[in-house]
């Protein structure tokens, strides 16, 4: 809020109080009507009062909640730049467009490829290769097996990869994963401050 910026709106709706009073008592109504009228009127101007004094403010929560329903919280995407806040979980998460639809990954430098769960994997139309041999990998609740998969269509801001390689699995719960494959995909990446700068 800035006072010489916001004073001329101050002084504007003060004025409209002090005639609105003025109104009332010209037409001798009753004091106690005259009074709650007042303070009617002196709520709604002071409501609209901070509303416009901290819609700036107002504007930013109302972004931020926007991100959390969508699943984008934490991203934002300027120009060939992504950026990516540590969540409070430690990890970095990142929605991107598969096949057309978002879906929410982790982003996991220690995974040589992309990892998608069977559910999201039939969502969004992956090509798994269910007649070739399976993959087994070492993942933090044990071995797993999985089948190799591609993605045709993997898109975040203005970078998309085509034929993207992926394994698929139903061990791996409700997690996605962008791997190095993912990463090395952009022309360069980095940690900073809890911040995970991808350049496309």
């Amino acid at each position: 809020m800035n006072i010489m910026e916001d004073g001329p709106s101050l002084i504007w709706g003060v004025v409209c109080i002090v005639l609105l009073m003025s109104s009332l008592a010209a037409r001798r109504l009753p004091l106690g009507y005259v009074a709650k009228a007042a303070f009617a009127w002196i709520a709604i101007f002071a409501a609209l009062f901070a509303i416009f004094s901290f819609r700036f403010e107002f504007k930013a929560v109302w972004e931020r909640v926007k991100a959390d329903i969508s699943g984008t919280a934490g991203q934002s995407v300027s120009g060939g730049e992504i950026t990516i806040r540590r969540q409070d979980d430690g990890h970095y998460w990142l929605q991107v467009d598969v096949n057309g639809k978002p879906v929410r990954f982790m982003i996991d430098s220690g995974a040589t490829t992309t990892a998608v769960n069977a559910s999201t994997a039939r969502e969004t139309g992956v090509q798994v290769d269910t007649d070739g041999y399976p993959v087994f990998l070492n993942t933090a609740n044990g071995r797993v097996t999985a089948q190799r998969g591609i993605i045709q269509s993997l898109k975040i801001g203005t970078h998309e990869i085509g034929q993207h390689n992926v394994v698929v699995s139903e061990s791996f719960g409700d997690t996605n994963v962008l791997g190095m494959n993912f990463l090395d995909s952009m022309q360069s990446w980095k940690v900073e401050a809890n911040v995970m700068t991808l350049k496309q």
